[in-house]
């Protein structure tokens, strides 16, 4: 499972409602389907841990090892 978290960079606030989605690097892996974060930033996908990059809505805002827990600043 990984968890994505949005925050808010200039308030550090967590943003609720935010279209979230993970594309895995890798031939086989592909992208996970949109979720939408919760009332504390978060939102959660039932997928293996990999290298790959996070979108909030089109934008892409982190690229690397996706594992646990990552937090996001939008």
């Amino acid at each position: 499972m990984v968890t994505i978290k949005v925050v808010d960079k200039s308030s550090g606030k967590p943003v609720e409602g935010k279209k979230v989605f993970i594309i895995f690097d890798g031939l086989f892996r592909g992208s996970t389907d949109y979720q939408y974060t919760d009332s504390i930033g978060e939102v959660y996908f039932n997928n293996d841990p990999g290298n790959g990059k996070v979108s909030v809505g089109h934008s892409t805002v982190y690229r690397g090892d996706i594992r646990g827990r990552v937090v996001v600043y939008i």
